[in-house]
């Protein structure tokens, strides 16, 4: 199932809308507020789908029975860009448990890359709920090698993917990966195109060097 919630109007647009003004994406301090704002309002969403359990609360004039999440997810994300998107998700899941991969592109000498995976800090995602963030899933190599690397330390009971941006050739590329799984995606809008070097078109640009500089590419 994917969700692209930039097709209903909503204050989640004027962040979006901010991330891609080229701009406005100049201000670093900016861009990482909106990507943790975006992130916060991902976070609101999958808590709608996700299970709830009564708790009695004692307050001080009586007991209220509320509705609470029966479980913390597990959240993980991609090292560096994905960073501000994972603390909005932290935001409100403020009691979760917290995965960080590092994963990157490692380009040769006629400008092609390959993913590499260098580690995963994480606890076990058996038997939970993932939540997964990375801000933009291109082709969708580095979420599919960072999701094998968690995988391989448990099988959890369902995923959710968080990205700001996507593109065709990347959901297909993850649901093609992880069909047996039970996945949903959560993007901000879906762009058709991918350029020769499979950035997003019209994208936003590298999300890790507008949030934190400028790096040098492996080689």
């Amino acid at each position: 199932m994917i969700h692209e919630l930039g097709k209903t109007n909503s204050i989640f647009n004027q962040f979006l809308s901010e991330v891609r003004d080229e701009k406005i994406q100049q201000d670093r301090m900016r861009f990482r507020r909106n990507m943790e704002r975006m992130g916060e309002i991902f976070a609101y969403e999958i808590s709608k789908i996700m299970p709830f359990r009564e708790k009695e609360v004692i307050t001080p004039l009586g007991t209220a029975h509320m509705q609470v999440l029966a479980q913390q997810p597990l959240l993980a994300t991609i090292l560096r860009a994905g960073i501000p998107l994972h603390q909005g998700l932290l935001n409100f899941f403020d009691q979760a448990d917290n995965a960080f991969i590092s994963a990157y592109r490692k380009y040769d000498a006629d400008e092609d890359f390959v993913i590499k995976l260098e580690y995963v800090s994480s606890p076990s995602p058996k038997n939970r709920i993932l939540v997964i963030s990375d801000p933009m899933l291109a082709t969708g190599g580095s979420l599919v090698a960072a999701l094998k690397g968690l995988i391989e330390k448990g099988k959890p009971a369902e995923i959710h993917v968080v990205s700001v941006l996507a593109s065709l050739e990347g959901i297909e590329f993850l649901k093609k990966s992880f069909s047996k799984y039970k996945m949903t995606i959560w993007t901000g809008a879906v762009d058709d195109e991918l350029t020769a070097k499979a950035y997003i078109v019209p994208g936003l640009g590298d999300a890790g060097d507008l949030a934190y500089g400028n790096k040098e590419d492996e080689k």
